[in-house]
């Protein structure tokens, strides 16, 4: 079930928020905007992958150790590759930014709330 406007919103605030308090978490947890899944490279990946299982296959079969190896180094990184982020222009594409103000006073209207309850509560 897809996100109403409203919940996208409070989402990307929320992770502006989460960037802007703890970086480094926030870079941990992989949910930088500027960085997207690039269909290329999860295909590329899944096909090194693929040949790399192949080779270490044959490997196996012809029982030639290099030959194997190769194939487990092939598919380690296609694997990699499938599973890299890409950065750039590409990823941020159709993300209108926001201005800072508006999502300090959304900020600033949560703690205030969040202040009325702690209050209301004994």
């Amino acid at each position: 079930m897809p996100l109403s406007e409203h919940e996208q919103k409070l989402l990307e605030q929320l992770e502006k928020q989460l960037h802007e308090d703890d970086p480094k978490f926030a870079n941990s947890m992989g949910s930088d905007p500027g960085r997207s899944w690039s269909t290329r490279h999860v295909v590329i990946g899944v096909l090194c992958a693929l040949a790399g299982i192949f080779l270490l296959l044959i490997g196996v079969t012809l029982q030639n150790i290099f030959v194997g190896v190769l194939g487990f180094v092939v598919m380690g990184g296609g694997v990699y590759f499938a599973t890299m982020r890409s950065s750039g222009a590409r990823g941020s594409k159709g993300r209108t930014p926001k201005s800072g103000k508006q999502r300090s006073s959304f900020m600033s209207g949560l703690e205030e709330r969040w202040d009325e309850r702690r209050r209301g509560e004994p």
